[in-house]
């Protein structure tokens, strides 16, 4: 039986590489997924929603529209107590330049800076969404507690990854390994809630 194809709307490739490995895990050898690198022309959507959600939702069926086939999309980001819950949705962009994590990492320093450890809490939150051409929708979300540091450490990951610690454990994100990563981050939790259905779904698309 072949892989049924299925559209991560991503270029990522970290976020690409972390999401196979999960599907991989929940569903083996059934699902191809594709990330944005194989559609060139297509544009990116504007996260214009108020919400993790909304904007998991938004780039989904945008996908799923511009490509025809079942799109999965995530929107995640990471929400510090200090700052109110920010960057929140605006995490990838919060320096100003999409995508720059150094610069991002480094504001979010910049606005912590001389608060005691007990007062860097913060958490990841990940809202995962599946939308196939017939309409169907589902979405799931992922939450993870920890704390900032306050300085980058660790040299793997991406995003906020070398300033977070997950609650209960001593390394950033940064410092462990894929699989260590991926059984407690977040995109795990969130891709684990929805990877049984998405699989089912796709089986019965054909």
């Amino acid at each position: 039986m072949s892989a049924h194809r299925l559209v991560l709307a991503t270029r990522n490739k970290g976020k690409i590489e972390e999401c196979r490995r999960i599907l991989e895990e929940i569903a083996p050898d059934s699902i191809e997924l594709l990330g944005l690198e194989q559609f060139p022309d297509m544009q990116d959507v504007e996260e214009t929603g108020s919400s993790f959600q909304e904007n998991s939702l938004l780039k989904a069926r945008a996908i799923c529209k511009e490509t025809g086939l079942p799109a999965l999309a995530d929107d995640s980001g990471i929400c510090i107590d200090a700052l109110g819950g920010a960057p929140g949705i605006f995490s990838a962009r919060w320096s100003g330049v999409h995508g720059d994590d150094k610069a991002n990492i480094a504001k979010v320093l910049t606005q912590l800076d001389g608060l005691a450890p007990e007062k860097r809490g913060a958490h990841f939150t990940c809202v995962t969404s599946f939308v196939t051409p017939d309409g169907f929708e589902l979405t799931q979300e992922g939450i993870l507690r920890g704390y900032i540091l306050n300085e980058p450490i660790g040299t793997l990951g991406f995003g906020y990854d070398p300033i977070f610690v997950p609650e209960g454990l001593t390394s950033s994100f940064a410092q462990m390994q894929a699989g260590e990563k991926d059984a407690i981050s977040h995109r795990g939790k969130s891709l684990r809630a929805i990877a049984p259905q998405v699989a089912v779904r796709l089986r019965t698309l054909g």
